[in-house]
């Protein structure tokens, strides 16, 4: 295994870590426990020193099953994180609950706390709670080590937390495709030159990055590029070695579903470094995002300009959920369904959470198609027409190839 400095802190983390969302399942609700436990066990006999977990992860199971594997000797090898469930904050005593309840199912105390998916919404409700200050008291009671963040927001919101305090460690969605999403490159490299330690999710965005060769005829031009290159790899390793060239990032995780892929990515992690890609090895991987770019039915860059919008739709997301429904094809719908439906459907319904203080986004049904996106739009998408098919997509159960 290699191992990085983590940022500015006294010890070296494997470049790899363990991201305990994705466990093997038994069926869709239930987590084969004894396999997790298993491959968990696994990675770290094969030096694998950073387990992450969060509250919500398997419906809260997550948690417990980290506990159960770091059991017989296995909680000192490794660093383990857990996060603060920021959307379920209402008020600052929430801060000691969920963290009760946290250390509780994990068996220990965490040695990373982290504010869990940032946006700029959530880090006014930090300020209005003085929950930095509650993160202080904390941490010096003993409960944890180091302080952070997961982020899902902008750059520049980025940035604005990122100065906003003193921070142990950040942890953003960064891969090939996603260079220019969210905090994307520019944040790598601001994080970097704050010596912060940079904690990588999403690296095979979900999966989407790791098409199995077998399974590459259904994408021709990808695997053609593939082909030519004299650099051999499977799709998952040019992913990882992509984020693992980046000097600046400390530890990638990779929420891993079956032992097979556990082993690949020890695999891969062996063979990473810092730096490490040929110009000839980065041109593949431009080609490669190129091709993915044209999977995409909306041509959207998530610049925001849309945002916000006057009556409450959640436009880049709705985009994104379209994206990934119009690559991964009805198979998936259940899943992205999962998200859309949290969304509000009605005004007096987006009013009522909203007045609750509930983190909400309006969905597709809440367009008036009033235009004012329009004239903001540098790739000129014509939004409300596609707001409209995502209505019927999401709420009429129409199907996507009906409408692209």
């Amino acid at each position: 295994m290699k191992y990085r400095k983590m940022g500015s802190l006294d010890w070296e983390v494997s470049v790899l870590g363990f991201g305990a969302m994705r466990f093997p399942m038994i069926n869709q609700t239930t987590v084969n426990e004894e396999e997790a436990i298993k491959m968990i066990r696994y990675a770290i006999d094969n030096g694998v020193n950073y387990i992450d977990t969060a509250y919500p992860y398997h419906n809260g199971e997550s948690e417990v099953i980290v506990g159960k594997a770091l059991q017989d000797g296995y909680r000192e090898k490794v660093h383990l994180t857990t996060k603060l469930p920021m959307w379920l904050v209402k008020k600052r005593e929430d801060f000691d609950k969920f963290l009760g309840e946290q250390i509780e199912r994990l068996q220990t105390k965490p040695d990373i706390y982290l504010f869990h998916g940032l946006t700029k919404n959530r880090l006014e409700k930090i300020k209005k709670l003085n929950l930095v200050e509650k993160l202080e008291e904390t941490k010096e009671k003993g409960l944890f080590k180091y302080t952070g963040f997961s982020f899902h927001d902008n750059f520049d919101v980025f940035k604005e937390i990122i100065d906003y305090y003193n921070w142990d460690c950040c942890q953003i969605q960064f891969n090939y495709l996603d260079v220019e999403y969210q905090a994307g490159t520019k944040g790598v490299e601001y994080a970097g030159s704050k010596n912060i330690a940079l904690i990588i999710m999403e690296p095979i965005r979900g999966g989407k990055l790791a098409i199995p060769y077998e399974k590459l005829d259904t994408k021709p031009d990808i695997k053609a590029i593939l082909d030519k290159s004299k650099v051999k790899r499977t799709m998952a390793d040019w992913a990882l070695q992509f984020v693992w060239n980046h000097h600046e990032v400390s530890v990638v995780l990779s929420g891993m579903s079956n032992m097979q892929q556990v082993k690949e990515n020890i695999e891969s992690a062996n063979n990473s470094a810092k730096n490490s890609l040929s110009a000839e090895e980065l041109h593949t991987i431009s080609k490669l995002r190129k091709k993915y770019d044209k999977y995409d039915l909306v041509p959207c860059t998530s610049c925001r300009y849309c945002l916000p919008c006057p009556n409450g739709v959640a436009i880049t997301w709705i985009f994104r959920l379209l994206n990934e429904l119009g690559y991964w094809g009805e198979q998936r719908k259940d899943r992205l369904l999962f998200f859309y439906n949290r969304m509000a459907k009605t005004p007096e319904e987006l009013e009522k959470r909203l007045s609750e203080e509930e983190e909400v986004e309006g969905a597709a049904s809440l367009c008036i198609q009033c235009g004012e996106c329009l004239e903001k739009c540098p790739q000129q998408i014509n939004i409300p027409d596609i707001m409209e098919k995502a209505n019927c997509i999401f709420e009429e159960g129409k199907k996507i190839s009906e409408f692209f």
